[in-house]
């Protein structure tokens, strides 16, 4: 299984940053427990060449910071109607999605890993509120690479929004 993780978001902007900061945590702890088949990319937001780098995998997962009412984190399921509602990214992962199909004929499993944020004021660093919910998405995070398979399939192992 081919695995990308995908963070986006402005580490200048507090808590905005925890998509970023997830990928740096995962890709250090992939690299020290040799594990292969996961690659990790990081950006301020989504562009539509991002369509091209997902139709090469078999899951992606985006992580993204989210001020919705949500326990922590969570996973959706990305459709290419998907809309992220708390961004001012260029594009949706529904939408790079949708270019994937469109141009590549490709449809990888997409998920989106909402991560509770609370302060987002234009300095770096991210709320202790924030960092707590980024260690628990991290563990989990570090479950489902251990196992992508069983984690995803069924769908009960994972922590749906």
């Amino acid at each position: 299984m081919q695995i990308l993780i995908y963070g986006f978001g402005n580490p200048g902007r507090q808590d905005d940053g925890l998509g970023i900061a997830l990928t740096e945590r995962l890709a250090d702890w992939v690299s020290d427990n040799q594990i292969t088949g996961v690659e990790f990319d990081h950006n301020y937001q989504l562009n539509i060449e991002d369509a091209a780098a997902i139709a090469q995998k078999d899951l992606v997962i985006f992580a993204d910071a989210s001020d919705e009412d949500i326990e922590g984190f969570c996973l959706s399921q990305v459709d290419d109607s998907t809309k992220v509602s708390f961004t001012t990214h260029a594009a949706s992962p529904g939408y790079v999605l949708q270019l994937c199909k469109e141009l590549f004929q490709k449809e990888p499993l997409v998920l989106l890993l909402h991560i509770k944020g609370y302060e987002w004021a234009l300095q770096e660093g991210l709320s202790e509120q924030a960092r707590e919910n980024l260690d628990q998405a991290t563990s989990y995070m570090q479950s489902l690479l251990v196992d992508p398979i069983n984690t995803i399939n069924p769908k009960e192992g994972l922590k749906l929004c």
